[in-house]
């Protein structure tokens, strides 16, 4: 086993004396940062490899805190990575993933990527993400939170959302659709 996979399995005890200690203590740190800081480097680095990160130029890690008392409809992950992208605006949303939380937190990681830096343009596996389309996809649902909260999915668990979003696979099974000449 590698490494990557040992700190994958500390991390699924959190109920352990290490990491509940670290949790806590991490916690402590990031209540006196700003809300929405950037990282030197990922806090959990076999989670973010996992969701796309590479240690290269062109990549940012922001840390982000999701407040618990809102009842929204999304997932408080999702609107921590609508904060970051509101706040770094040139730069694009990956993904995100957990990295501790209080009574009146969650704090969230938020996998960055500058669609300017050369490192990007030129790399194949993550250049898709140049395009102007992807533009603020955390704001449109497109993140893996965001599409998570709209439903989508595949299988038949998902057979509500076929077409786009729930709406719109209701519509269309209730819409009458006649040919012109009959």
């Amino acid at each position: 086993m590698g490494v990557y996979k040992y700190l994958e399995e500390l991390w699924r005890k959190k109920q352990s004396d290490l990491l509940r200690f670290l949790l806590r203590v991490r916690c402590w740190q990031y209540r006196q940062l700003t809300s929405v800081h950037r990282a030197s480097r990922p806090t959990r680095p076999d989670k973010a490899r996992r969701l796309g990160y590479k240690a290269k130029q062109g990549y940012v890690i922001y840390r982000n805190v999701g407040i618990n008392q809102l009842k929204f409809q999304r997932s408080l992950r999702s609107v921590a990575e609508e904060r970051a992208g509101r706040y770094c605006g040139a730069l694009r949303v990956l993904s995100s993933y957990w990295v501790g939380q209080d009574s009146i937190y969650k704090y969230f990681e938020v996998i960055m990527i500058d669609p300017q830096h050369k490192a990007i343009r030129r790399d194949p596996r993550i250049n898709w993400l140049v395009k102007p389309v992807h533009k603020h996809r955390e704001l449109r649902g497109l993140t893996s939170a965001g599409r998570q909260n709209r439903g989508l999915g595949k299988g038949h668990l998902h057979n509500k959302v076929k077409g786009g979003s729930r709406y719109a696979s209701w519509k269309r099974r209730n819409t009458l659709s006649l040919r012109r000449y009959r």
